[in-house]
């Protein structure tokens, strides 16, 4: 879903149901840091930490330049931001389906989750 084409084929299918969509998920990403390592064989690797409006903090897999000669910091970057929203996906579906699940199941739960 973090495809442009796939969020418009979705739009276009006119599907309006509750789902987890790029834009509200970083909406609630409140802060990103990166960390930068150089391996002793020269490869580089960055990490993005992103901690959420809550203070949960999300990291995902590195992005990984195995030779320096190709760093590009900003494409690292991107990559490593990316692979940080990927673990937050299961994360967002997971909180959304226990809404809807209380929705159903004890509409009183959803006014103390606020």
């Amino acid at each position: 879903m973090k495809d442009q084409t796939l969020e418009n084929e979705i739009l276009a299918k006119n599907l309006k149901a509750p789902r987890v969509t790029l834009k509200n998920l970083q909406n609630k990403i409140k802060d990103v840091e990166i960390c930068k390592f150089i391996s002793k064989g020269g490869g580089i690797l960055r990490w993005a930490i992103l901690t959420m409006e809550n203070g949960y903090a999300v990291v995902g897999k590195p992005s990984a330049c195995v030779s320096p000669e190709n760093d590009d910091a900003k494409l690292g970057e991107k990559i490593a931001i990316q692979n940080s929203q990927d673990e937050i996906w299961a994360l967002e579906g997971y909180l959304l389906k226990e809404r809807l699940y209380n929705l159903v199941n004890d509409p009183k739960s959803i006014s103390k989750a606020k």
